[in-house]
């Protein structure tokens, strides 16, 4: 009797297993998209990192001086490549959003994300059309485009799923208001697409009005908020919507996926170090005919004029690696990410985005010695906005630390100094650096190249120099007499009297 009941039971268990799961999807014509979203991430992530070109081929011939029309134009530069991240850091957050409806996929789900990731490919090109021709409305419009038909294979994705009810998500499969769940979904789904189509509009006849609706598009889930808010204060609260309905929304207190937010900031990261040392590929190989005829057939003498290029290289990234350090130190202690932490770790990104033109900055200090002030101070403000994000991100977190972090890093944990110090360093250390230059201005280059080889040097020290610290805190608090409440003060006044005074007969 035993035999046969124990071999009834192998089949079932074969079907729990993520072996049994895999062969009934097979069955069903449908495959987990774990490894799709890795490479829409991989993807999304490199998409937002390239924005930083155009800027970066900004060109400055030798005899032309970083002056006001030049802070100028780059500034704008500065300012339309953060508008264009941020919102393919909104596509990606809406992909993110998407695929919590999405449970598996087939392969018209497959081909349909491959079609969205396809436009998403193109914004790079719309964004250097913005920057090089910036009088023609032909980039925005574009761009807008662009957009709108990310937002339009989104919707069909969503449309696809919900007529093929056993692709979604297992909490959307068993909702009894199905219908409703897709409107809603839609709806939000193309917001922004319909923002954009409204600027692509106004970008034929006022297009200053087509980059306010753009950058309505990145914070349009807070706009939604307060307005939600707002009205809950005017009509009263509204009956809560549907569980269901509630998975797919743009909450600033639901929590994001934290995996996802690593693997997209890793991406950037990752780009962000490979650019810069295809700047030294590109730029910095000699000539042939130069090493014959200037330097007489000596490679290494040729090198040797590139001296500067290879300082600032590893300089830049010393910077960003020690910044994905912090950053990987943060979410190492993260249970969950809120909204606000996946905004401000949006901006940090943003501007690690930019380190690549902080190296084109530093590595030109040789070639125009005269504009390195304004080189320096450029650089410094880049990399002080890329790491106090990542603090604003830690104070965030900080606010509802029961929930988002691990209790070892929260107040009064053992790794809360060293984590505050961490993400702390750098910037400090730049704000320090572009306040030196404004004081020292001659020396502005070797304060810079200072910054970057100590700051490393003091992650190293990081740990020993928190627990000096700590210890001469405590050191202090120990020579400070103690204060004791104001009934056992009085007793030992009285104590101390009565050892003064002579005993009773």
């Amino acid at each position: 009797m035993s035999g046969p009941q124990h071999m009834g039971q192998v089949p079932e268990a074969q079907g729990d297993s993520p072996l049994g799961r895999r062969d009934e999807d097979v069955e069903e014509g449908t495959q987990s998209s774990h490894r799709m979203l890795g490479f829409s991430d991989a993807l999304l992530s490199i998409i937002a990192t390239v924005m930083i070109l155009p800027v970066m081929h900004t060109e400055i011939s030798p005899g032309q001086e970083f002056d006001r029309s030049m802070q100028k134009l780059l500034a704008t530069r500065i300012a339309v490549y953060l508008m264009t991240f941020l919102i393919v850091t909104v596509a990606w957050a809406a992909h993110a959003r998407l695929f919590q409806v999405v449970g598996k996929i087939d392969d018209t789900l497959a081909l349909l994300n491959l079609a969205c990731m396809m436009t998403i490919t193109l914004l790079p090109y719309t964004f250097s059309l913005m920057v090089t021709f910036p009088d023609v409305p032909l980039g925005i419009f574009l761009f807008c485009v662009c957009v709108i038909a990310i937002g339009a294979v989104q919707a069909l994705i969503i449309a696809y799923t919900f007529h093929f009810p056993h692709l979604l998500s297992p909490q959307l499969r068993s909702a009894t208001h199905r219908a409703a769940t897709r409107q809603h979904i839609l709806l939000l789904v193309l917001r922004g697409p319909a923002l954009c189509f409204a600027a692509a509009v106004f970008s034929l006849f006022f297009f200053p009005m087509s980059y306010l609706l753009m950058v309505t598009v990145i914070f349009l889930p807070y706009i939604s908020k307060a307005a939600s808010w707002c009205r809950d204060r005017l009509l009263g609260c509204r009956q809560p919507p549907d569980h269901h309905m509630e998975l797919f929304t743009f909450d600033l207190h639901e929590p994001l996926s934290k995996e996802r937010v690593e693997a997209f900031s890793d991406g950037v990261y990752a780009i962000v170090a490979t650019l810069l040392i295809l700047d030294i590929c590109e730029d910095n190989v000699p000539d042939p005919k130069d090493v014959m005829e200037k330097f007489h057939g000596s490679l290494v003498a040729a090198l040797g004029e590139y001296g500067p290029h290879f300082l600032a290289y590893f300089g830049s990234f010393a910077t960003v690696g020690l910044l994905w350090f912090a950053h990987h130190s943060l979410f190492l202690h993260v249970r969950k990410a809120t909204q606000v932490m996946g905004l401000l770790n949006t901006l940090s990104l943003a501007f690690v985005g930019g380190l690549p033109l902080a190296y084109q900055q530093t590595s030109a200090f040789a070639q125009q010695p005269r504009d390195e002030l304004e080189r320096v101070r450029v650089s410094c403000a880049i990399i002080f906005f890329a790491s106090i994000f990542q603090f604003a991100i830690w104070t965030a977190a900080l606010l509802h630390q029961a929930e988002t972090l691990q209790p070892v890093v929260q107040f009064g944990g053992q790794e809360h100094a060293f984590m505050f110090a961490k993400l702390a360093l750098y910037p400090c250390a730049s704000l320090l650096a572009f306040a030196a230059t404004c004081l020292l201005s001659r020396f502005s280059t070797a304060i810079f190249h200072l910054m970057q080889i100590s700051v490393p040097f003091a992650f190293l020290l990081l740990r020993l120099l928190v627990r000096l610290a700590l210890a001469a805190l405590q050191g202090l608090q120990s020579l400070r007499p103690a204060r004791l409440p104001p009934g056992q003060a009085s007793e030992a006044d009285a104590d101390a009297q009565s050892q003064l005074l002579p005993a009773s007969c």
